[in-house]
């Protein structure tokens, strides 16, 4: 099925344009489930990030054609981007498959929402207003909300499709321009979706695409002058040079989605420890563990924790690993030899620190960056597996006594994106949820999400919010007008 897939967009996308890259230098984009090769990508760097901020810039300025769009309009090309996505689901279902290496059941269902999030901020675009005021003395006060400029969109490589999608969405429906980077692990359906733009009728310059690597493309885009704000979904430590760079020649809006290492309680009153466990095992193992709000932290409570352990163990050696295109299976291979070699690094970390290794712990022998879905149990908090973002498929069981003992714990840590609990007493509930210092609180539930909800991090899990009303105020700056209101006879 995977050999199925024809790429049909390698180059740099500028002003609704195909375009080599400036050095002519190109890269390979490799698939992650066989090692092989898919297909050669343009090489952006400085040159043509130049470029791009240019495009961005020049359908940007007073008078064109997109800042003089209604807001209505621009809702409507969104709705015309989402519909284009829907038709064409099943390819970028397979393309997504094919370079990111995740299931083609998990890449439905990124995409399903990619399109309702579009759709969703389609319908927000002409309902964006300030406010009047009253204002002391005699003055007519109100203000305007108003587009950043020029946002520079850093993509991951570990949900390609769906960050495209939450990031230009609200970027275009408050008018700004966009220029987009996306991982160099991951460029193909990026570079396919910017020909659905061109095709649902968004003027030259409103989205450009520059795959190319972080250092080079990414550091070009971060400091550019001409920019006006930065997105960025990644690490933590580039995150941290993302800020630095956002301040070199210039002050950019920032937002940044980063690391988490986010807690999961399960208190002993919940009555169903199979629920718990299961929803505990998808929170850690989706998306082969690398995902930034995983649940890696599993608190449990003493008093079930030997029959949690048990469970989650059982959950995994049921775990069905392999062909990312084969409809039974649940996890594919990690992205690439680094982030591979990264996870099972710490998986004998904690072999060596004394956590008990349930099962798993091992590469899967095969072409591919596949590792077995991996359990550890008697883990303690300052073990390198309860500590570091692993991002991969490893899911670490740590015990607790009290609800005061198991906040200082979740909060123990350099991250706060996102914490869970499983309870039936809400004074517990609300007890974790005002206690705990993360950006999203799960009770009875995790990972569940919609497009009107704020996502973002605390401490160095991030600045600012995706998604809801509170995603869409990052892209608007808020412009205050004062008239003095003149007294005159009739």
């Amino acid at each position: 099925m995977a050999s199925n897939v024809q790429v049909k967009f390698t180059q740099i996308f500028i002003n609704n344009e195909w375009v080599d890259s400036v050095s002519g230098k190109k890269f390979a984009t490799i698939n992650p489930a066989t090692g092989e090769k898919i297909v050669d990508v343009a090489e952006g760097d400085k040159a043509d990030i130049d470029r791009a901020v240019a495009a961005a810039k020049e359908c940007f300025k007073l008078g064109s054609v997109w800042r003089t769009m209604d807001a209505s309009q621009r809702g409507r090309l969104l709705y015309r981007l989402a519909d284009l996505m829907e038709r064409d689901f099943d390819y970028l279902v397979q393309l997504e498959t094919l370079d990111n290496g995740k299931p083609v059941e998990a890449s439905k269902s990124d995409l399903g929402e990619s399109i309702n999030r579009v759709r969703y901020t389609a319908g927000q675009a002409d309902k964006i207003h300030g406010l009047t005021i009253p204002a002391d003395g005699n003055n007519f006060a109100y203000t305007r909300l108003e587009p950043y400029g020029i946002c520079g969109q850093i993509i991951p490589w570990n949900f390609p499709i769906l960050l495209f999608s939450m990031k230009i969405a609200p970027a275009l429906a408050t008018g700004n321009t966009c220029v987009v980077k996306p991982a160099e692990q991951t460029p193909l359906t990026a570079l396919y979706l910017a020909n659905l733009i061109k095709e649902a009728g968004f003027p030259p310059g409103a989205v450009n695409v520059v795959p190319g690597y972080g250092p080079t493309a990414g550091g070009a885009l971060v400091v550019h002058r001409d920019v006006n704000k930065i997105s960025f979904t990644g690490s933590t430590e580039v995150g941290k040079l993302i800020l630095q760079g956002a301040g070199k020649e210039s002050i950019k809006k920032i937002t940044l989605e980063l690391g988490g290492k986010s807690p999961l309680v399960s208190i002993s009153s919940f009555s169903n420890i199979d629920t718990a466990a299961m929803i505990a095992h998808e929170a850690c193992f989706i998306n082969q563990g690398q995902c930034c709000c995983a649940a890696t932290r599993t608190f449990v409570h003493e008093a079930i924790y030997d029959k949690f352990v048990a469970k989650s163990k059982e959950l995994a050696m049921k775990r069905i690993v392999g062909d990312p295109f084969d409809l039974k299976t649940q996890q594919g291979p990690q992205i690439d030899e680094e982030q591979y070699n990264k996870v099972l690094d710490l998986i004998e970390s904690g072999k060596k620190e004394g956590a008990k290794l349930e099962c798993g712990g091992q590469k899967i022998d095969s072409k591919g960056l596949f590792i077995q879905p991996t359990v550890f149990s008697n883990v303690t908090d300052k073990m390198r597996i309860a500590v570091e973002e692993i991002f991969g498929p490893v899911q670490q069981i740590l015990k607790f006594k009290t609800m005061d003992e198991v906040i200082e714990r979740s909060n123990d840590t350099d991250y706060g994106l996102a914490a869970g609990i499983f309870t039936k007493n809400m004074d517990n509930a609300n007890m974790y949820i005002q206690g705990v210092r993360a950006g999203t609180v799960w009770v009875n539930t995790f990972l569940d999400g919609s497009a009107q909800i704020p996502f973002g991090g605390y401490k160095m899990s991030g600045i600012g919010r995706e998604g809801g009303d509170d995603g869409l105020r990052e892209y608007l700056q808020v412009k205050a007008v004062v008239t003095k209101i003149t007294q005159k006879n009739c």
